[in-house]
């Protein structure tokens, strides 16, 4: 007979953890990607693609923030125009 050994399932903690260094490691790399993106973009300023880009980014990125803020999207907006 073969014994099994089963991993204990991970805590809320251990989950939470996790899930917290991951989303560190990609907003690692969402940093580095924006860095090459920037290099590309000031080799060819006159290309709009490179501003939609971003636009897409930015926008895709309200709705995390607003979640974990608890803020709807109309005041990440207003705090981003603030800042401008």
């Amino acid at each position: 007979m073969t014994k099994r050994t089963t991993k204990p399932e991970a805590t809320a903690a251990e989950t939470y953890a996790a899930r917290q260094n991951d989303i560190a490691r990609l907003m690692d790399v969402l940093q580095m990607e924006l860095d090459k993106h920037a290099e590309q973009a000031k080799a060819d300023p006159r290309n709009w693609g490179f501003a939609g880009s971003l636009g897409k980014v930015r926008s895709d990125l309200i709705d995390p923030v607003g979640f974990l803020s608890n803020m709807d999207r109309e005041h990440v907006e207003a705090f981003l125009a603030d800042a401008e």
